[in-house]
């Protein structure tokens, strides 16, 4: 419980430059109008699609909002408040999302561009995994850039978990087949393969990605499989074009979104939920290993507008 509360603490911390970029502007909307009409409804939105939120989740929250108003006859723009914050925590809902990795021997490939978090994110959920009591076995299948493995062999030695890797520039399926036979010997509970991100040249990548799955598919049918694209939440609207253009080569399961501490992007979490209907899954806010941790939309937006939780009492 602790290790969550502190996680709030950071989280609000981390998403002060989304708060000034969005939150401030819509608390000078609802205190500089007096009736709601046209011009209070077109300046929310535009401080929403400003600050990373997307133009559908925008449309969509306000249309929830104005439901609301009518139907509960508000007629003050300082009591609209809570209601899109109501409106923004729909938006985000996308059913309950699961974690069946967790419970079953399963594969999870991590996929995304170059400099997003990815090796990191690899080595920090093995460690999660690890404290949770589970066999991890990490794969390093980015072969293609310099010093991946490397970075992931660092971080599973930190973790205490087993690192399969191959030379730089071998075949990552390959890798991941090596992997396999590993995770199969030392009875794992979780292998977790570090992929490279190549999206400037999307068919060699969709092929990469397609011999990987048939590898996992023969040689580790009976595993659950996950695949995770991690996005860097600094790069806004960039982070949703990446996640559209990986779920055309790949089914992705969730999405994990790093550096969301010091981005005034972090709205583009709320864009992603309801452009895709895939769930972040995780959220992460610094460089520790306790810094990534699940994601709870409802907790993000109290976050986001630094409301105390109810929870924490």
């Amino acid at each position: 419980m602790s290790e969550k509360k502190g996680f709030f603490k950071r989280l609000v911390e981390g998403l002060a430059k989304t708060r000034n970029n969005i939150v401030s502007g819509i608390d000078s909307v609802f205190s500089g109008f007096t009736k709601i009409d046209d011009d209070f409804y077109d300046e929310i939105e535009e401080i929403l699609v400003m600050g990373d939120i997307g133009v559908k989740a925008t449309d969509a929250i306000l249309f929830n909002l104005k439901q609301k108003v009518k139907a509960e006859h508000i007629k003050d723009p300082a009591a609209c408040k809570e209601l899109l914050i109501r409106s923004i925590k729909e938006q985000m809902e996308v059913g309950e999302t699961a974690y069946r990795f967790e419970e079953e021997r399963s594969v999870v490939l991590l996929i995304g561009v170059n400099g997003v978090g990815k090796t990191t994110t690899a080595g920090k959920l093995a460690g999660k995994l690890k404290a949770q009591g589970k066999k991890v076995v990490l794969g390093a299948a980015d072969t293609f850039r310099a010093a991946a493995g490397e970075q992931l062999q660092e971080w599973a030695n930190r973790a205490g978990v087993e690192m399969i890797g191959g030379q730089e520039g071998a075949d990552p399926a390959s890798v991941v087949y090596d992997a396999v036979a590993a995770a199969k010997a030392r009875n794992a509970d979780v292998l977790l393969c570090d992929t490279a991100g190549r999206l400037h040249n999307k068919k060699n990548l969709m092929a990469e990605l397609k011999k990987i799955n048939r590898i996992l598919d023969r040689e580790y049918g009976d595993a659950y499989r996950e695949t995770l694209v991690v996005l860097d939440a600094t790069t806004g609207q960039n982070a949703l074009n990446q996640a559209k253009q990986f779920s055309e080569v790949t089914d992705i399961t969730g999405i994990v979104l790093t550096k969301m501490d010091g981005t005034a992007k972090g709205g583009i979490a709320v864009a992603i939920q309801s452009e895709l209907f895939i769930p972040v899954k995780y959220i992460g806010v610094g460089e520790s290993i306790d810094d990534l941790q699940k994601f709870d939309p409802d907790q993000f937006v109290d976050a986001l507008f630094d409301r105390q939780q109810e929870n924490e009492s």
